[in-house]
């Protein structure tokens, strides 16, 4: 039960950038509701559990919230461009190894010889799988999609700045997640308004998408849940398998088309980089 309980943020996370597709509107239709979603929710899970809620821990939460929503706008823009299956393995990636690596320079983790002999197996595991999923196949206009392809990896790497602020001020500060959750949602809306402000996203895609928000919003609650049952290492590894439903999603619910060889160079990258979120969750221990 209490794995089942860890695997459910992957599950919620995983299906998220699905839903934003399938419910339509472009990123800034798409960011503006998922966070009003995800500060719905969390307003009703801080009603419930009414954590200790301090000016500090506020400001603290409305920072992280608004990185969060730097990281997910221009992830949500790779997306448009790249596709799910190739821009969000990437994106996890690129987050494992940005975390992993100020985890290490910062707070001083992986200060054995197994945990970095795992974490540096982990992170060429990341670059391999990274590799395998981005692979196109040969095509006319092979310059076109390789500069939509570099305009999307401006995105990812904007997201993966905007994701480790997210994760690493919350740390810094030594604020937990459930004082958090409630200011974390004030500030992913406001990131999201100032993002979107000259876009103008106030349609019906808006609304559609308040819905990845709610679901973000319950797998940051079952995450909360599982940490203390399954230790942060292994909630850490769990919740990294949400790349595959994500990336499974694209192929077989968005219907992106992909080549034989493609599919199987993405199902081994899967492989990859979810073995190296294992590893990177063991060489924390």
């Amino acid at each position: 039960m209490d794995i089942f309980l860890a695997i459910l943020p992957a599950l919620f996370w995983g299906t998220i950038v699905v839903f934003n597709v399938k419910l339509g509107g472009g990123p800034y239709s798409q960011i503006l509701g998922t966070t009003i979603g995800a500060l719905i929710l969390s307003i009703v899970i801080y009603i419930f559990s009414m954590p200790d809620l301090t000016p500090y821990i506020f400001i603290i939460g409305l920072i992280s919230g608004l990185f969060w929503a730097l990281g997910q706008t221009n992830q949500l823009k790779s997306i448009q461009i790249m596709g799910v299956s190739k821009a969000y393995p990437i994106s996890t990636g690129l987050q494992l190894i940005s975390t992993s690596l100020f985890g290490v320079i910062v707070f001083g983790e992986w200060d054995t010889t197994r945990s970095i002999v795992l974490g540096v197996i982990a992170i060429l595991l990341i670059i391999a799988g990274a590799v395998l999923t981005s692979i196109e196949k040969k095509k006319n206009g092979e310059d076109d999609s390789n500069g939509d392809f570099k305009k999307g990896m401006i995105f990812l790497i904007i997201s993966t700045v905007g994701y480790l602020v997210y994760v690493i001020i919350m740390r810094l500060a030594n604020v937990s997640g459930w004082q958090a959750l409630m200011p974390q949602g004030v500030g992913m809306v406001i990131g999201a308004l100032i993002l979107t402000f000259k876009y103008k996203p106030y349609n019906k895609y808006t609304i559609r998408n308040i819905i990845p928000g709610l679901i973000w919003a319950a797998g940051n609650l079952f995450l909360f849940i599982s940490q203390p049952r399954v230790g942060v290492a292994t909630s850490f590894s769990l919740s990294q398998m949400g790349v595959v439903i994500a990336t499974l999603g694209g192929i077989f619910i968005l219907k992106e088309k992909k080549t034989k060889i493609q599919l199987i160079c993405i199902a081994i990258g899967i492989v990859l980089i979810v073995t190296a979120g294992f590893l990177l969750g063991i060489a924390k221990t």
